[in-house]
């Protein structure tokens, strides 16, 4: 029911609740792909992306174009230790697979709730999320 933008600050709302006490949103025009950074209390750097689908989980799919996208600046530009697309919906069939390759992490509708409804952090609930860089 949120405004995609509204849906950005309740995602950074939610990494603040974390313990990610810099998390911004900071989507709009020339965001480079970027919605919402933070940094984890472990010292991990995010990068996410989110994407609001007015139908939610029957509206139509995120794919793969929009994990390229992010993927192409997340590192580069915003020095990201995580990368995360997250849906108030559902990932295209191809987009698994590819943000494995491309060491990124997905939250759809399923995981965001989870999120959003319980006390852990989203790191405790996605896969393979990378070690804190030595020296942090």
């Amino acid at each position: 029911a949120l405004h995609h933008r509204d849906f950005e600050y309740a995602i950074r709302d939610l990494m603040l609740r974390d313990g990610c006490a810099d998390a911004r949103q900071i989507g709009g025009a020339g965001d480079n792909g970027a919605d919402v950074l933070a940094t984890d209390p472990l010292g991990r750097s995010w990068v996410i992306q989110v994407k609001h689908r007015k139908d939610g989980d029957r509206g139509s799919a995120v794919g793969t174009p929009d994990l390229q996208r992010v993927n192409g600046t997340a590192r580069q530009l915003y020095g990201a230790d995580v990368v995360l697309v997250v849906t108030n919906g559902r990932f295209s069939t191809r987009c698994a697979p590819l943000a494995q390759q491309l060491h990124m992490h997905l939250a759809d509708r399923r995981v965001l709730g989870a999120w959003a409804s319980g006390n852990r952090p989203l790191w405790e609930l996605l896969p393979r999320i990378p070690q804190p860089r030595s020296g942090r």
